[in-house]
């Protein structure tokens, strides 16, 4: 009668001394046996050891032996407050008894103990918590019978789990490891949350729980989608059930609560049963062979019909004829899944191992009021090939109603074993849609990295050509019909800037202003160097009648057909020899963007009257007017005569004559209606 929570599974379980943790009753004693597979060996973990020792372990003590039975022999006997027991206890065969005995005392918990095989190095007990170890990831081993009354833990899945829950009942909550077999977790240990949500799941209810420092979640093998009841991929036509409840209310509305109105957070009523009954059901067609790795339950959802299902069974079939009632591994009853306690909360549970079917049954055995449901189910496409199924010897004679559910047990093993195939643990849980068939998934990998290559070739072949469109229409301009005395660097800019806005009329008119001191010690290459003013990127030649207004940014091209020459003889006969161009060059890069400015000589002219003043484009010796060979008109030049009919240039202004001031301001030349030719000497 000294026995505590047992659970003995075919690798692992968990004992504990009655009362545990509370004091343990006074004259008690329990044994276990333990029994694991022939050629593997048995090693025992204590998570608490606190027994009085008080009499030197005489009358209370824990006592280990090889073997069961007569021939077993003592491993060692134990007793102590607080007896921290260093390692684990190894026997030599694959049984192993386990005696406690408790005699007169007045203190002391006993104690709790997990055991597994040999093979599971990194065995803990139920009662490690996150916070016993550093690393921030790190896999143990899960005995059995860790759902246990005296633990607590705060969280759920995917947030995550408060520091301070058992390891190993959250893992049974989370459905990553099976009450009844055990199993190995790989724990992730990050920053804690403020909050911790409550849920029911696989017969675990986490608690609300406060901030903490840290938490932890599992790594799994991410086959927890939703299969598609919530989402409607699952058609109305595929959910059936065994009866629908119909009935009229008191305004005499119809009210009918189909089988497809067992969607998961579908607003509105729910499926229901026109009986209650334990031969109803609700059938779920997957279309084809699913792993599926858990459901998740509410009731009606509807307060004023407080209907819900406490407790169901599930079968699962791949033909809708012949079903298989869902068992845990090594058992011999059917298992009992833990429904909901109200109409409201979901409720989860896991299949471990898997079950792989197209057909799954729900067959509620107790609820409340009327058997009323709404339902999902979790997991992911199945696509490994079954392996060939497990031949039963043949089974003594059992009764007709028990034939429903045994008839296919070799089904439910072969999906058992399959499914042990790929129950590893990979990475985070996450609750995703899982309707793509891998195959599709196969292709999708392909297309993510073929897509990015062939953008980028594209992109490069259009490069390249936009490159050779602009290398080709560069050099057309280099070689032109203009024939630009030399290449400017800036040229390629130049060019750019006739597509951009023109500067305003107010700007073109500005008025250029100078000293006539200085200019008059000038060179005619450096007068450029002393414009103030934003005007014409090139400087605009005095010609008249043909050519008009020209444009701002023009360069003055000759007239089609005609080559723009000079004459044979110099006609500037300058001091400094130089060649001046009947048109104006582009501006330097360093100089500023203004037109060369008109220069008027009034040094060699004393007699030249003060209304008409004489102009020149260029500077010559003497009075000669250049010349122009080509079809254009004469170019305007300075005249010592005091007949002209008429001034090409207003006078400056505000200025009585030439030398009455040192600063002289000129205006844009005024519109010329015909050519004016230069007076000879």
């Amino acid at each position: 009668d000294g026995c505590g929570h047992t659970v003995l599974g075919p690798e692992s379980g968990t004992l504990a001394s009655i009362n545990y943790p509370q004091t343990s009753p006074n004259s008690t004693v329990c044994e276990w046996e333990i029994r694991v597979k022939p050629g593997q060996r048995v090693q025992l973990k204590f998570g608490d050891f606190d027994i009085d020792d008080s009499d030197s372990c005489h009358s209370s003590y824990l006592r280990v032996h090889n073997g069961i039975g007569p021939t077993r022999t003592e491993i060692g006997k134990y007793c102590g407050f607080g007896f921290q027991m260093d390692g684990l206890i190894t026997s030599k065969s694959n049984e192993v008894t386990v005696q406690f005995m408790s005699g007169t005392h007045t203190s002391g918990r006993g104690f709790l103990a997990a055991y597994s095989t040999t093979d599971k190095s990194d065995l803990i007990t139920c009662l490690d918590n996150a916070s016993h170890f550093s690393e921030p990831e790190f896999n143990k081993y899960c005995p059995a019978g860790c759902v246990i009354p005296f633990a607590d833990i705060s969280g759920t899945i995917p947030h995550g789990y408060r520091d301070s829950s058992s390891l190993c009942m959250a893992g049974v909550h989370a459905g990553v490891v099976s009450n009844t077999l055990g199993g190995q977790i790989n724990v992730v240990i990050s920053k804690g949350i403020p909050y911790y949500e409550g849920s029911l799941a696989n017969n675990v209810t986490s608690k609300v729980g406060p901030l903490s420092a840290s938490l932890f979640t599992f790594k799994t093998s991410g086959c927890y989608g939703t299969l598609g009841m919530e989402s409607g991929v699952i058609p109305d036509s595929q959910i059936t059930a065994s009866s629908i409840l119909e009935w009229s209310d008191q305004t005499g509305q119809v009210n009918v609560w189909k089988p497809e109105n067992a969607r998961l957070k579908r607003v509105g009523p729910p499926w229901a049963a026109f009986i209650s009954d334990e031969h109803q059901w609700l059938q779920i067609d997957l279309n084809k062979e699913k792993r599926i790795t858990g459901i998740i339950t509410t009731g009606s959802t509807l307060a004023e019909y407080y209907y819900y299902v406490s407790a169901y069974r599930i079968s699962y079939s791949d033909d809708a004829l012949k079903w298989t009632v869902y068992r845990e591994p090594g058992m011999d009853k059917d298992k009992i899944f833990q429904g909901n306690t109200e109409l409201y909360q979901e409720v989860r549970n896991n299949f471990i191992p898997p079950i792989i079917a197209r057909f799954f049954r729900i067959n509620p055995l107790k609820w409340h009021q009327k058997i009323a449901m709404k339902v999902e189910l979790l997991g992911c496409q199945f696509s490994i090939g079954r392996a060939p199924k497990i031949t039963m010897p043949p089974s003594p004679p059992r009764n007709k109603n028990d034939d429903k559910n045994d008839d296919s047990s070799d089904d439910f093993i072969h999906s058992v074993k399959t499914s042990l195939q790929t129950d590893k643990t990979t990475f985070t849980p996450e609750i995703k849609n899982t309707t793509v068939t891998p195959s599709v998934t196969k292709d999708v990998a392909l297309a993510a990295v073929l897509v990015p290559v062939l953008v980028m070739v594209f992109t490069s072949l259009i490069l390249i050509l936009v490159c050779a469109w602009h290398w080709r229409n560069r050099k057309k301009k280099t070689e032109g019909t203009y024939d630009l005395p030399y290449w400017d660097r800036a040229g390629w800019w130049k060019g750019m800037k006739q597509f951009l806005p023109t500067k305003s009329a107010e700007h073109e008119e500005t008025p250029v202003r100078y000293s006539s001191s200085e200019i008059s010690h000038l060179r005619p290459r450096e007068v450029p160097a002393m414009l103030q003013t934003e005007s014409a990127e090139y400087a605009q030649p005095l010609v008249g009648g043909i050519v008009g207004t020209l444009h701002q940014r023009s360069t003055f091209k000759p007239e089609e057909g005609k080559e723009a020459s000079y004459a044979d003889l110099d006609p500037y006969n300058s001091p400094i020899q130089e060649v001046y161009h009947a048109y104006a060059e582009p501006l330097p890069i360093t100089g500023p963007e203004y037109a060369t400015p008109i220069i008027m000589d009034m040094s060699s002219h004393p007699s030249t009257p003060l209304g008409v003043p004489s102009i020149s484009t260029f500077k010559a010796a003497g009075n000669q007017a250049p010349p122009l060979v080509g079809t254009y008109n004469k170019l305007l030049s300075r005249t010592d005569s005091t007949s002209s009919a008429e001034a090409l240039y207003d006078t400056p202004k505000g200025q009585p004559g030439p030398g009455a001031a040192e600063e002289l301001v000129y205006q844009v030349p005024q519109s010329v209606a015909h050519s004016t030719g230069s007076k000879d000497d």
